[in-house]
């Protein structure tokens, strides 16, 4: 993400929680998420964030693209928004390991649970360490090795010391890994 993708997202968070983000029209269009992640009610994975809610969750589910970031949740509604550049640019396996973490952070937005607690920091934030194990557990299940792994978990700024405990607060253990 670039300096100003990061700066427009952190804004968009602050104008979020002041209840002003209607000052930016920041989402170009809404689709319904079976309509454009088809066959996502059949994963294993998200049928396990999910369980027997799973088809109807995503039924209702929303897409927002946006043009800053690359994926997340937007608090206020809990529909999913994306980046129609990262759909197009990122590789298959992180964007296919974000919707799986970004799924884990609309269940926890439908559980009434703060997606954006400042109380931590964001390699601290039970929320994140939780959509982390979704992502990383798939990541595993689908083969990727411990590098690729790390390469997914590692933001543009992530020190590696950050990275580190960010691996430490997920408790997985990536030298199993292929």
């Amino acid at each position: 993400m670039s300096g100003i993708e990061y700066f427009a997202m952190r804004m968009f968070r602050v104008l979020s929680k002041l209840r002003l983000t209607g000052l930016l029209r920041l989402v170009a269009e809404t689709v319904p998420f079976m309509k454009y992640f088809k066959g996502f009610e059949k994963n294993q994975a998200v049928r396990g964030i999910f369980g027997g809610e799973t088809e109807g969750v995503l039924r209702n589910l929303k897409v927002g693209f946006t043009w800053f970031g690359y994926m997340g949740v937007d608090d206020r509604n809990g529909h999913l928004m994306v980046n129609k550049r990262y759909l197009s640019s990122g590789s298959k396996e992180d964007i296919y390991l974000d919707v799986i973490h970004e799924l884990c952070h609309i269940k926890q937005h439908m559980e009434g649970r703060d997606l954006f607690d400042p109380r931590y920091d964001y390699v601290d934030r039970p929320t994140e360490i939780e959509a982390y194990r979704y992502a990383v557990r798939e990541a595993k299940r689908i083969g990727l090795t411990a590098e690729k792994i790390r390469q997914y978990l590692k933001t543009d700024w992530m020190s590696t010391e950050v990275l580190d405990r960010l691996i430490r607060n997920i408790d997985v253990n990536l030298e199993e890994c292929q």
